[in-house]
């Protein structure tokens, strides 16, 4: 049997800036998308919103090796999504655009935003035409493509995507879409990504910033209850990082830090 902790599974890795922790992941991501893609092999990412998805995705347009990608073999996803209109500023989706999506050259059709009230759709047929495109993309064991790259922030609560602590989504695992309603965080309408489809990724990266954070940090990396800190449950595959700034990291035993990742 294993000896290993649900913590020694997991990475996490220290910079000393929002700044610098935005280049560092950019860096990674450029590394790790064209490993996947040199031999022409699809590459599907999930991207998260927030202030610091939207500078790792800036960093990553500004980066020099973006011009190297073939981006025509990468399919862009959200974790999660608000219910609002396809410009409203508070959609993940404008968020990636405006920092990365509209600077490269990623077909159209690679794009795979969540459908909002303005398409005609109600909230819950959003999450089920959701659920129809990633099946598109399927695999032979999941009814979705497996990502590559799995991008996640974690909030104060611990929510990863929009699953939050003690409610009825964070537990489904017979969906791979959920409509959100009643969300503790405005707004209050959203289609989420579930737990299986997150955690069939091959790497999932939290990436997170600020003395607020450090205390989710800290119950996600002693195991706590997924159900109570989802992000606790995140876990890619191959591997788990938790990329931080020192603030975030306040609260983490120096023995988890991995200097060399």
């Amino acid at each position: 049997m294993s000896s290993q902790t649900p913590s020694a599974e997991k990475r996490v890795v220290v910079e000393p800036t929002p700044a610098a922790l935005a280049a560092s992941v950019a860096e990674r991501f450029l590394t790790r998308v064209r490993a996947r893609t040199r031999n022409g092999r699809i590459a599907h990412i999930a991207l998260t919103g927030g202030s610091m998805g939207g500078a790792v995705l800036r960093a990553t347009a500004e980066h020099p090796r973006s011009a190297s990608i073939d981006w025509s073999l990468v399919h862009f996803w959200w974790g999660d999504e608000r219910f609002v209109p396809r410009d409203d500023p508070d959609r993940n989706s404008l968020q990636s655009r405006q920092a990365l999506l509209d600077h490269i050259p990623v077909p159209p059709e690679n794009v795979h935003e969540v459908a909002g009230p303005d398409t005609g759709l109600t909230l819950d047929e959003s999450a089920a035409a959701y659920a129809a495109e990633l099946a598109r993309f399927g695999t032979d064991e999941h009814a979705w493509p497996s990502f590559a790259v799995c991008f996640l922030g974690v909030g104060p609560d611990g929510h990863i995507a929009s699953l939050f602590p003690d409610r009825d989504e964070v537990t489904v695992t017979d969906a791979a879409a959920l409509p959100v309603r009643d969300s503790p965080k405005p707004p209050p309408e959203r289609v989420t990504l579930t737990r299986p489809v997150l955690n069939s990724s091959k790497r999932v990266w939290l990436v997170m910033t600020g003395a607020d954070k450090a205390s989710a940090l800290g119950l996600a990396l002693a195991g706590a209850s997924y159900t109570s800190v989802p992000a606790a449950g995140a876990k890619g595959r191959k591997r788990t990082v938790f990329f931080v700034d020192e603030a975030a990291a306040a609260e983490v035993s120096p023995d988890l830090i991995d200097p060399a990742y």
